[in-house]
């Protein structure tokens, strides 16, 4: 705003002090002043009309809708100027008459227009008339210009909200969801081994913990996330039989600060532990994450072992939430690749957060 402002009055000084550019070695203090006075009459007739145009009827009449009646308007107020421009002259001539003796041209005839006396009277009027018209077209420019730029803030600003929103939506069904299999894990466990239930219940307790406190935020630190997938994993570890091989591969510091969505992963973790075991308890899960120069990657793979209707390890939607969250988190910015092998015997799920806006193709 300070900026605008300063720029505003910088324009109309110039074009008010215009005259002094013209400075003649001959002119006195007195021929200067009178000059700059006489010729002030056009700028500020310009001023006037590009501030009402600007302040006044562009917001309040063209912006909505009444057109017909903003140019009316504006070619009463163009020929007000106009009459005031005219009346300035005469009058500043008449208070400061230019009483400097003639300039003669190379043929020896006096010129019949010198800096600072009024030219033609019709040249006057069509020069008015034009510099009024774009001034006109001037305010409605920047007028619509800046209403543009509002506009596309107004956008940027409801945009950025519904995604906070949904954001915030996605998480209060990730927690119930996430919940929801952990919590059938445990009672898986509770059949046959209630000590490694009890523990169980402990190390759910540390889970919830991070939930409740870091899940609010858009990015933790990715050091923060390695311990949370870490814990998650030591829990699902409880109730896999010993013929079920968990490989586990992260190449992360402890303190490791880069930030990254919180619970982004745990969903393609969850559905690894769901699907990577067979109802005989044989299968394998080799997970891996690793961050180079804020570049993370993710990568899953597990045997395929699909469920059938009686299976209550959750309802399958952490999958599209991901998705979802990787749209409105890093647009632009990620690269998920996934599926099943030739054999439909592995599923794999690789993601791929890059650090800058580039587009990464394969």
């Amino acid at each position: 705003m300070k900026r605008t402002v300063s720029i505003h009055i910088a324009v109309w000084l110039f074009l008010l002090l215009f005259p002094l550019l013209f400075y003649h070695p001959d002119d006195t203090l007195n021929h200067t002043i009178g000059r700059t006075v006489r010729t002030m009459g056009s700028p500020l007739s310009y001023m006037v009309v590009f501030y009402l145009n600007y302040l006044w009827l562009i917001p309040r009449l063209y912006l909505k809708g009444n057109k017909k009646q903003f140019f009316i308007i504006n070619a009463v107020v163009i020929t007000c100027a106009m009459v005031g421009v005219m009346t300035w002259w005469d009058l500043t001539a008449q208070i400061l008459p230019d009483n400097r003796p003639p300039i003669f041209g190379p043929d020896g005839k006096p010129l019949q227009h010198r800096p600072g006396m009024p030219p033609p009277r019709q040249a006057q009027i069509f020069y008015n008339f034009v510099s009024l018209i774009l001034t006109v077209a001037l305010s409605l420019a920047l007028r619509l210009i800046d209403r543009t730029r509002q506009l596309e803030a107004e956008r940027k600003e409801i945009e950025r909200m519904r995604s906070e929103a949904e954001l915030s939506n996605l998480r209060s069904q990730l927690n119930p969801h996430f919940l929801l299999n952990t919590l059938n894990n445990i009672y898986a466990l509770i059949a046959f081994d209630s000590d490694k239930a009890q523990h169980a219940v402990e190390e759910l307790s540390k889970l919830l913990r991070y939930m409740l406190y870091e899940n609010e935020s858009n990015y933790v630190p990715l050091y923060k996330e390695v311990e949370f997938i870490n814990n998650y994993i030591e829990l699902m570890r409880m109730r896999l039989a010993p013929s079920v091989k968990v490989d586990v591969n992260i190449q992360v510091s402890d303190d490791n600060t880069t930030p990254v969505a919180p619970l982004l992963f745990i969903s393609l973790i969850e559905n690894a532990f769901k699907h990577g075991i067979s109802s005989s308890g044989n299968g394998y899960i080799n997970i891996s994450l690793h961050e180079d120069d804020g570049n993370i990657t993710c990568f899953i793979v597990n045997s395929n072992n699909p469920k059938n209707t009686s299976d209550k390890s959750g309802s399958g939607i952490g999958l599209e939430q991901v998705e979802r969250r990787l749209n409105l988190q890093y647009p632009g910015r990620y690269k998920w690749t996934r599926g099943l092998n030739d054999g439909k015997t592995q599923y794999y799920s690789k993601i791929e957060i890059f650090n800058d806006d580039k587009v990464h193709h394969s």
